[in-house]
């Protein structure tokens, strides 16, 4: 017994790493070119995007609002909620990681850039998820997300430990699963399958102890 070592002893004790500024815009940076690239390639396969990126857009088909509106309406309640828990740092840091995403997902679809892709929807969700879920793993860590159920899952998973990953994976299987009014099933089969890799990889390298910075 007295050579038996305890799990407490076990157990590394935690540092909390700071990253500088370059650290942070260098991972902003990132974060937003993979994100943009992956939910390009999702729209170039049809697929339907969940978060609140979806939501607006199946309420833009049962409302007379557009799609820009609405989302800056849906995404409005979330981030009042964040400022409590987040603080104006982080809300500031995904407002700019949104803005940025959107615009350089269109240049990805100009002409001279990578101009229009018609991929098949179940490759198109497996690659883009893939690189969302990195770009969007890169923007957690550096204090910043694509706002929406994003911020909730994060508070959630601070306060209770719930891994963001699935919580998201919920959320956004939610969202799909309401595309069935307005997409043919394979694309929405293919659309779910893109939602649970996307927040799988969040889920298993994003969560409480596994990556410890600010």
């Amino acid at each position: 017994m007295g050579g038996m070592t305890t799990t407490a002893q076990r157990t590394p004790e935690y540092r909390i790493l700071h990253h500088s500024h370059v650290e942070n815009a260098v991972g902003l940076a990132t974060g937003i070119v993979v994100v943009s690239l992956g939910l390009f390639l999702l729209h170039s396969g049809g697929d339907v995007t969940g978060g609140t990126a979806g939501l607006s857009l199946l309420l833009s088909y049962a409302t007379p609002l557009p799609f820009g509106a609405l989302f800056v309406l849906v995404n409005l309640p979330f981030f009042l909620f964040a400022v409590r828990g987040r603080g104006w740092g982080f809300i500031l840091r995904s407002g700019f990681s949104i803005a940025a995403v959107s615009a350089l997902s269109s240049v990805y679809a100009m002409p001279q850039v990578l101009g229009h892709l018609e991929l098949d929807p179940f490759v198109a969700a497996i690659m883009g998820s893939v690189l969302a879920g990195v770009g969007v793993l890169v923007l957690f860590r550096h204090g910043s997300s694509l706002g929406g159920f994003n911020i909730v899952a994060l508070i959630l998973q601070d306060r209770f430990g719930w891994r963001a990953g699935y919580l998201l994976m919920c959320a956004d299987t939610c969202v799909v699963a309401l595309s069935f009014f307005v997409s043919p099933w394979p694309t929405v089969l293919a659309s779910a399958i893109g939602a649970i890799v996307m927040n799988f990889l969040i889920a298993l390298n994003h969560r409480p102890g596994r990556y410890v910075a600010s």
